[in-house]
C-alpha cells in the first residue's frame, strides 16, 4: 500500500518509524519547515525530517498546501492513503481528495473529546482519568471526520505533558499499523463521532502557565504536570520569576492563597485556595534545574514570605 505521511514532532516519527518497519510503502514525507530555534537560533528540522532522509525517502516542506500546483505534485505520487500525526497545517479539501482511500489522523484523545491542537495536555489540566488514541478519517472539519478505531491509556495521578505523550506516542505507531491492516482486509468501520459530547482543546497560551495560587491545589498541581516540558508553570516571588516543574497536593495547613507554609526537606509548602502544594523542582529564569532543598540554599525562603498572587 502507497502512502503519504505527514507529521512533524516526536509523535509523527514515532508513527513514521512504524510505517516503516511494517513493510509500508511511503512514497513521500512532508513536514514542516525548518524553524529557528536555540541560543542561536540556528534552523533545526523536524524529528520526522531527519527520519525521512536517515530511510532515503522523498521529502517536502511546503509552507501551504493551497496551491493547485502543489496539489498536482501530490497526486503523482499515486498513494492511496495519506496518513496525518500533528502535522501543523491544515489540509484543504482538494488535498484531502487526492488520496484514493482518503486520509487517516492519529489523534491522540479519544475523540470527540478534546479536539484540537493540545489534547494531552487539556486532559491532564481538566483530571481526566483517561484518554488515547483516536484513528480518525479526517474531514474538512476541526477533528470531526468519522472514527476508525480507538485504544484507551489511563493517566496517572503523576503524569506530565512529556510522560503522557510518551505513552500515547507508540500507541498511536501500533494503531494506525492496525487500522491500516484493516483497511487493506476491507475490515476497517467507520462511526460517526457524538457532536454533543464534542470538547476542544485549543493550543496552549503563555498566559496560562501562570499559577493561581487561589485555585484549589489539586488543580494547581495539574496545572505543572500538564506544562512540563513546555512552556513550564510560572510564577513569582518578589519580581523573580521561577518555572515549577515538580510538585505534589499536601496537607492543608492553612495560609493565604501563595503564601509559604513551610519549607524544610520535603520541599516548599505553599497554600493555595484549597489546600497546600508541595514545591519539589523548581527553576529559576536563566538557571537550571534544582530540588527544591537546593534552591533553598540560594535563596533562603521562610514561612510567611508570599509568591505574588495576581490570577
Amino acid at each position: 500500500m502507497k502512502i503519504i505521511f505527514a507529521g512533524t514532532p516526536p509523535f509523527a516519527a514515532v508513527a513514521l518509524e512504524a510505517l516503516i518497519g511494517a513493510g509500508y510503502q511511503i512514497t513521500l514525507v512532508l513536514t514542516q519547515p525548518d524553524r529557528p530555534a536555540g541560543r542561536g537560533m540556528k534552523p533545526v528540522s523536524s524529528p520526522v525530517k531527519l527520519l525521512a532522509l536517515q530511510h532515503g525517502l522523498p521529502l517536502l516542506q511546503p509552507t501551504t498546501l493551497k496551491q493547485p500546483e502543489f496539489h498536482a505534485q501530490l497526486e503523482a505520487f499515486g498513494a492511496e492513503v495519506m496518513v496525518v500525526a500533528a502535522y501543523g497545517l491544515i489540509l484543504p479539501t482538494p488535498v484531502l481528495r487526492i488520496p484514493k482511500r482518503g486520509c487517516l489522523n492519529i489523534h491522540a484523545s479519544l475523540l470527540p473529546r478534546w479536539r484540537g491542537a493540545a489534547p494531552i495536555q487539556r486532559a491532564i489540566l481538566a483530571g481526566d482519568q483517561e484518554t488515547g488514541i483516536t484513528i480518525m478519517q479526517m474531514d474538512k472539519g476541526l477533528d470531526t471526520g468519522a472514527i476508525l478505531l480507538q485504544r484507551s491509556v489511563s493517566i496517572a495521578d503523576n503524569d506530565t505533558a512529556q510522560t503522557l505523550h510518551d505513552k500515547l506516542a507508540p500507541l498511536g505507531a501500533q494503531c494506525i499499523v492496525e487500522a491500516l491492516t484493516y483497511l487493506r482486509l476491507g475490515t476497517l468501520t467507520a462511526f460517526p463521532q457524538n457532536e454533543d459530547a464534542a470538547t476542544y482543546a485549543p493550543k496552549l497560551e503563555k498566559e496560562e502557565a501562570e499559577i493561581s495560587w487561589r485555585l484549589g491545589a489539586q488543580a494547581v498541581d495539574r496545572a505543572v504536570r500538564a506544562f512540563n516540558p513546555r512552556p513550564g508553570a510560572r510564577a513569582h516571588m518578589s519580581g523573580l520569576p521561577l518555572k515549577i516543574w515538580q510538585a505534589r497536593v499536601g496537607a492543608d495547613s492553612g495560609g493565604a492563597p501563595g503564601e509559604i507554609i513551610a519549607t524544610g526537606h520535603d520541599g516548599i509548602v505553599v497554600a493555595c485556595g484549597e489546600g497546600a502544594l508541595v514545591l519539589e523542582v523548581l527553576q529559576k529564569a536563566g538557571g537550571k534545574k534544582m530540588r527544591a532543598t537546593e534552591f533553598l540554599l540560594g535563596h533562603p525562603l521562610r514561612p510567611g514570605d508570599r509568591f505574588e498572587c495576581h490570577k
